[in-house]
């Protein structure tokens, strides 16, 4: 028995971003801060022995970047998330097995995004999550969910180019001001922060 939900045509909406402000960074490349709201985002939920489980192959707390450019996230135990480039929702979510008990579900409308990226990066964290981020415990391709700045997040490290990088996501009403809290942090590092997000 296979069951897929889909709710009216979410994906064709126009993306509007709960972020004021898209990119930020310090002069020195030391943070960087940038609205990824418009990722692809697709929750895919599964029974377990399913056929879904085998053919995403991602253990809980890890990720791997697929052939076509998905990077699967093992969310939570029989739970992955599938991230891609804006625009590819039904592309994606299409791509899963149906086989078993399978809920697949674009949730790029109902999630915030942000990347935060640079040599900076673990100490502006240490401020606003108690997760520490130092390579041995949070190694790049790790996958978990943390309080950051008091709000439930699911976070995902993914290094770019040699330098630490993770992925931040919250509900879609937290989105401003979970990136004015980090933008707050990382000030201390050199990014600049917008007067109309600043937090102090």
């Amino acid at each position: 028995m296979s069951i897929r939900k889909e709710r009216g045509n979410v994906s064709d909406l126009d993306f509007k971003s709960p972020v004021p402000c898209g990119s930020l960074a310090s002069d020195d490349g030391a943070i960087t801060l940038v609205d990824e709201s418009a990722t692809t985002k697709v929750l895919v939920r599964a029974g377990v022995g399913t056929a879904v489980a085998a053919d995403l192959a991602v253990p809980y707390g890890q990720s791997r970047l697929r052939a076509d450019g998905t990077l699967v996230c093992g969310s939570r135990p029989e739970e992955w998330t599938l991230l891609a480039a804006p625009g590819r929702a039904a592309e994606v979510a299409s791509s899963v097995p149906a086989g078993g008990f399978v809920t697949v579900i674009d949730i790029t409308h109902g999630r915030a995004m942000i990347r935060v990226s640079g040599p900076a990066l673990a100490a502006t964290m240490a401020k606003i999550c108690n997760i520490d981020l130092s390579d041995d415990m949070v190694p790049d391709g790790a996958v978990f969910s943390a309080s950051v700045a008091k709000v439930g997040c699911d976070l995902v490290r993914t290094d770019r180019d040699g330098s630490p990088s993770l992925l931040i996501s919250c509900e879609r009403s937290f989105g401003g001001y979970l990136h004015a809290a980090v933008a707050d942090s990382a000030a201390e590092f050199g990014l600049p922060v917008p007067a109309e997000i600043a937090l102090h």
